[in-house]
């Protein structure tokens, strides 16, 4: 089967663009673009860090309720974003819980957390746990495991297939990662301003009712992932049995806000039909 409605990308104002779909089953149901391209992800890393995170916490390294990061968090509070800590500092903006802080920082302080615990630093620690085992050869994690990953549309595909049918970890675990942490937290969801709730799971946005919104009309509320300042996306919808995955070489900005939900409706439309 492939997918007419990937071939939209090629009208996005950007000079590459790759994307893909792909079921639970790991049946790439259509790709378009050079998917073996490797794209500065952003914060499309988070998720590829917070899965390695849970790796870490089902291996017993860690706990999700130990403390790390600012004096009252945990590991449960950086992955949510609820740890208080700013953007892009290491500094305390919030009791831990209270607002949904979107924060690299947080991430940075969790990749330490985990080096230390593990006694292996953090992009090394991901590689032997999450993209070795899924075959992501092309994918590496090395600097901020908030920012700094590169993939490309074919690795990211082989991890949303394991995140739709979990083979590294528990099914449970993955639920919870997809399950809202802290229920009704405000915050701000970068690029698309105030929400209420602005809800997490752990290391994945999950869409619920949230408007304006960078996935689909037609995507489920279930629909959860991560969307990255590079211009790049993934998103897993369990009511649609699929995830798909764009990733391009222009900076997010108004262009993606116009065409990524009409990409994801065209997309969820045609699977339909």
């Amino acid at each position: 089967m492939s997918l007419n409605s990937l071939a939209s990308i090629a009208h996005w104002p950007v000079p590459t663009a790759a994307a893909g779909v792909v079921r639970a089953d790991g049946t790439v149901l259509g790709t378009h673009g050079p998917v073996g391209h490797r794209f500065p992800l952003a914060s499309v890393t988070k998720p590829l860090a917070a899965y390695a995170a849970l790796v870490a916490y089902e291996e017993g390294a860690i706990d999700l309720d130990e403390p790390a990061g600012p004096p009252g968090a945990t590991v449960r509070h950086l992955l949510a974003h609820t740890s208080g800590l700013a953007f892009d500092e290491h500094r305390v903006m919030a009791p831990p819980g209270e607002r949904r802080l979107y924060s690299n920082a947080g991430f940075e302080q969790l990749g330490d957390h985990i080096a230390k615990a593990t006694d292996i630093p953090f992009a090394e620690y991901a590689r032997q746990a999450v993209l070795a085992p899924l075959g992501m050869a092309s994918t590496s994690l090395e600097g901020s495991p908030a920012k700094d990953g590169v993939s490309t549309v074919e690795d990211l595909l082989r991890f949303a297939a394991e995140v739709q049918a979990p083979r590294l970890l528990d099914p449970r675990t993955v639920a919870e990662a997809m399950t809202v942490q802290y229920p009704g937290t405000k915050g701000v969801l970068p690029g698309y301003g105030h929400q209420n709730p602005n809800d997490w799971g752990l290391g994945f946005e999950i869409r619920n009712g949230k408007a304006p919104h960078w996935t689909g009309a037609l995507s489920s509320p279930r629909t959860f992932g991560h969307f990255g300042q590079s211009g790049t996306f993934l998103w897993v919808d369990p009511d649609a049995g699929v995830a798909g995955v764009a990733l391009t070489d222009r900076a997010f900005g108004p262009w993606a806000v116009e065409t990524w939900p009409v990409f994801t409706d065209a997309v969820l439309t045609e699977l339909k039909g």
